[in-house]
């Protein structure tokens, strides 16, 4: 069959070069589609992004280096690479056992240097800038940058970052003071913080661990807090590893009720027979989409409203560096998680006096602090507003937030489903924020696996195969289970 875009080689404009992008442009030019493969990242690294771009020594990947890598079928690519790039042997510090947990730059480099080729030989175009708007026309689709140059493109890939923690409304007086961190992990966003400082992190996941060891290796000494509503603190990793057990895909539950009584069950058989709850929700992790898929939307609001906080304190594990150091400080009196929320909070001179709320609703006295840093997680309802071009395309209906508020509504084809209801077959949405429709897509082996779905679907769409929009991302559960 002739393609449609056969009469000039046809442009994919993917917006966003963080993993997602750079592993569906990876993909395409390894497969050597004909097209111009063009990725809009103001950063200097493809792959680095949002979560694999800083600079922070402490902040490591929370997965083994040997379950991490930009191809889905060779696990042991982003390990290898380790070796041979000399990474490893300057971060003896990511040595764990066998394995290693090196810092997220590393990764970030790791992607980089597999795309960089690509780059040099112009199979894959970098525009280091960021995109404002994009839309229809005729052709395809506009895209218009920060910088005002335009790119006419066929087709559009949006690998947009999931958006920074939201402030929450007790804090919104205080958005401008530089004693709040809206945004812990943001670059130098703990400089001014002063040794002795008493600091409360609003959150306890991941994230507030990776405050709490970027404060410790600045040499903080001060009373640190992290609280949240249910005093969740990120999980550790087995010592000893199981492999992964329970079906939940053969008779799936309907409902959040059912599901959560499977998950009990096969924990508590797990634990009795002397292994961990950690091999039954490796299971449900590895089986997530077609959990996910087979629940009523009923119940995955339900899930989204009240279990996400303890999936994903189990799901989202520290590494062991990083729960060494909250360990240490928690046995030494510098740091205390708490099971809290915010009440009323008032600013005096050098700091805040904040009023904590405690489960059952009972009011805690007031305690005094020099900063406070949220540390909440992504806002995804704010993804359409946090990104000028995104709210302008749902402004013309071409793209929707999901049902559950996860992020944007995407068709099982990986497509974008517009206000009305119809799936975009030139517009498709990559990475996390295709997690409402998929269920588990904020870990990079799922990640990488949904990536180079995309990819083949625009390949596939690129050839002139007619636009199957009833085509479904594989679940994961098809693929061999990774933690």
């Amino acid at each position: 069959m002739t393609s449609v875009f056969s009469q000039k080689p046809p442009t994919v404009a993917i917006v966003g070069g963080g993993f997602s992008g750079a592993a569906v442009a990876y993909h395409l030019a390894v497969a050597g589609v004909n097209a111009r493969i063009v990725v809009f990242e103001p950063r200097a690294l493809l792959g680095a992004g949002l979560a694999y771009g800083g600079a922070d020594p402490t902040h490591r990947i929370n997965v083994p280096a040997t379950r991490m890598s930009l191809l889905p079928d060779d696990e042991t690519h982003f390990a290898r690479w380790l070796e041979t790039s000399g990474e490893r042997a300057a971060d003896p510090g990511a040595a764990i056992g066998a394995d290693a947990y090196p810092t997220r730059p590393a990764f970030g480099r790791y992607v980089d240097s597999a795309l960089r080729p690509w780059v040099e030989k112009k199979r894959i175009v970098h525009v280091a800038d960021s995109v404002v708007s994009a839309s229809r026309t005729v052709r395809g689709w506009t895209l218009r940058t920060v910088r005002g140059e335009a790119l006419e493109a066929d087709l559009v890939v949006l690998a947009t970052t999931h958006p920074g923690p939201g402030v929450p409304a007790q804090l919104v007086a205080f958005r401008d003071d530089p004693r709040l961190v809206a945004d812990g992990l943001a670059d130098d966003a703990l400089n001014a913080v002063e040794s002795e400082d008493r600091v409360l992190i609003v959150g306890a996941g991941l994230t507030a661990a990776d405050v709490v060891c970027s404060l410790d290796v600045r040499g903080h000494k001060g009373a640190v807090s992290m609280i949240s509503r249910r005093g969740l603190r990120a999980r550790s990793h087995p010592q000893v590893p199981f492999p992964p057990e329970g079906d939940f895909v053969s008779c799936p539950a309907r409902r959040a009720s059912t599901l959560v009584a499977e998950i009990r069950r096969a924990v508590l058989k797990a634990v009795t027979e002397g292994r961990t709850w950690h091999p039954v929700l490796d299971a449900v992790r590895a089986q997530g989409g077609a959990i996910w898929g087979a629940l009523d939307p009923e119940a995955q609001g339900r899930v989204v409203r009240h279990l996400r906080p303890f999936w994903d304190a189990h799901r989202f594990r520290a590494a062991p560096q990083v729960d060494a150091v909250l360990d240490r400080k928690i046995a030494d009196g510098s740091l205390e998680v708490k099971k809290a929320r915010l009440g009323a909070v008032d600013r005096i001179p050098g700091g805040f006096v904040v009023t904590l709320v405690e489960h059952r609703r009972v009011s805690v006295s007031p305690q005094t602090f020099d900063r406070i840093v949220v540390a909440t997680g992504p806002a995804h309802r704010d993804i359409v507003r946090a990104q000028t071009y995104l709210t302008r395309l749902a402004g013309t209906g071409a793209v929707t937030l999901d049902d559950t508020g996860l992020g944007l509504k995407t068709s099982p084809s990986g497509r974008a489903v517009g206000a009305g209801g119809e799936a975009d077959p030139t517009l498709f949405i990559a990475g996390p924020l295709a997690r409402g429709t998929f269920g588990e897509l904020m870990g990079l082996p799922q990640v990488s696996i949904y990536a180079r779905f995309i990819a083949d679907e625009v390949a596939r769409t690129l050839s002139g195969a007619p636009a199957d929009l009833s085509s479904s991302f594989p679940q994961p559960s098809q693929f061999e289970t990774v933690s």
